[in-house]
């Protein structure tokens, strides 16, 4: 890796700020100054320092967001604004990306990271990463849609979903649910309720795996995983 790259992931400054740094002679690698940016240097074998500071360095971030309506699922568009787009600098530093999709208008839990190998085993088919939402229904939700959901509903593409656990929480005119599921189909959770001539009027997810979203996130907000947090959906993917 480029010294200048790490640098400023390790939030050094910026990328500006890091070449004031090697040009004034305030980084050494292996006790010897480095001046070229554009070195690159092995972060697990090379001792580096920075005014003395010893660089400790940290390969993957994880972040937790709970992310807002009208933001994309995504690391870059050229018309809406993404879910980096909302990362402090130093964050986004570490090129982190979403793990999996949320819709535009749907809000609550999203995973960031730059971990291909953990994203890789939450969205694996094969796991089976239950995803809880909260959601409201324009229709009344019954017994017979838990049923339904229980046994697998038919897209309107002829797919058939595995079995999902719906729980009622409210029942009228406007309901409210909380539905599990352990697919990410297209927008699957309205399509289901449209399975059952019901629509949904609003999303948000609660829970990924292990991952429970922090109430105290408001919409755009996000924070670092606890190393709680980290350790169980890591060790959770590795015993199954």
């Amino acid at each position: 890796m480029r010294i200048d790259k790490l640098l400023a992931n390790m939030n050094f400054g910026s990328r500006k700020e890091v070449k004031k740094l090697l040009k004034n002679g305030l980084v050494n690698v292996n006790g010897e100054p480095l001046k070229n940016g554009k070195t690159h240097v092995d972060p697990d074998k090379d001792v580096i320092t920075v005014a003395g500071e010893v660089v400790e360095y940290v390969k993957h971030i994880y972040l937790m967001m709970n992310k807002p309506d009208g933001v994309i699922s995504a690391t870059e568009d050229h018309v809406h604004k993404t879910v980096i787009d909302l990362l402090d600098v130093e964050d986004a530093g570490f090129e982190p990306f979403p793990v999996g999709r949320l819709d535009k208008d749907t809000e609550g839990l999203l995973l960031l990271t730059n971990d291909g190998q953990l994203s890789h085993e939450l969205l694996s088919p094969k796991k089976h990463v239950p995803k809880m939402y909260y959601a409201k229904i324009d229709g009344e939700v019954t017994q017979d849609d838990q049923i339904a959901f229980r046994k697998g509903v038919t897209l309107d593409d002829g797919y058939k979903t595995k079995p999902a656990d719906l729980n009622i929480l409210k029942s009228g005119t406007q309901s409210e649910i909380e539905l599990v599921i352990t697919e990410g189909k297209f927008h699957q959770v309205k399509r289901m309720f449209e399975a059952v001539g019901k629509k949904v009027t609003y999303l948000k997810r609660m829970e990924m795996g292990s991952l429970k979203l922090d109430p105290s996130l408001a919409p755009g907000e996000y924070r670092p995983l606890t190393e709680d947090e980290l350790e169980r959906l890591q060790d959770r993917q590795q015993n199954e």
